[in-house]
């Protein structure tokens, strides 16, 4: 199996349009990973609310727990401050969830950024470069069977008819000579062929 041909313009070609594709998917999997990050500043008030409401709980529940020590008293100064702690809890939750929600959004963004570009550059690359490789591996095939040459030859004299001006025409012309199986006729004719489609007799 050959993945690129063996003429220089059409492997040059070939191997830019590769390099082509390839360049497009590295920049939108990049650019989709600057969009996530940029997204994902979003989630810093939700750090700074879990951070905030995180201290002021450990804070009140310290006081509480102190307020608890005074005689007499000190079960009715502990509930307020562990009401207030337990509330303080609550919005660090809340800056958990933002967070949360933030990275789903993110990793959702992200994925579509990344996937439908690349799909679309793999649907207009992937194809015509699959289908050269199958058909340079079948005209090999058909080198090498018998009579393999002479369809060559008919593929040649039925393509575009420029391909053949280059060569100096036999007496009669080329369907007359490939019709009485001149052998000559029949090898420039098959090279023609083949060099379309990048490949050396």
């Amino acid at each position: 199996m050959r993945f690129y041909a063996q003429t220089p313009a059409r492997r040059n070609l070939q191997v830019l349009v590769d390099l082509i594709a390839v360049a497009l998917i590295a920049a939108v999997v990049w650019a989709a990973l600057v969009v996530r990050d940029t997204i994902m500043l979003l989630a810093e008030p939700g750090r700074r609310v879990e951070s905030s409401g995180d201290s002021l709980a450990e804070e009140l529940g310290n006081a509480g727990d102190a307020a608890s020590d005074v005689p007499f008293i000190g079960g009715v100064l502990k509930r307020p401050l562990q009401a207030a702690a337990d509330a303080s809890s609550g919005f660090a939750d809340a800056g958990v969830s933002l967070q949360e929600t933030v990275r789903q959004v993110a990793d959702v963004t992200t994925t579509a950024l990344i996937v439908i570009p690349v799909f679309f550059v793999l649907l207009l690359w992937l194809p015509p470069r699959l289908l050269w490789i199958r058909r340079s591996a079948t005209l090999r095939r058909l080198v090498e069977a018998p009579g393999g040459a002479d369809l060559l030859a008919l593929r040649a004299l039925t393509g575009p008819p420029g391909a053949l001006d280059k060569l100096p025409a036999p007496p009669g012309g080329w369907a007359d000579a490939w019709r009485q199986g001149d052998p000559q006729a029949v090898a420039d004719l098959s090279a023609v062929a083949l060099r379309r489609a990048g490949l050396r007799p």
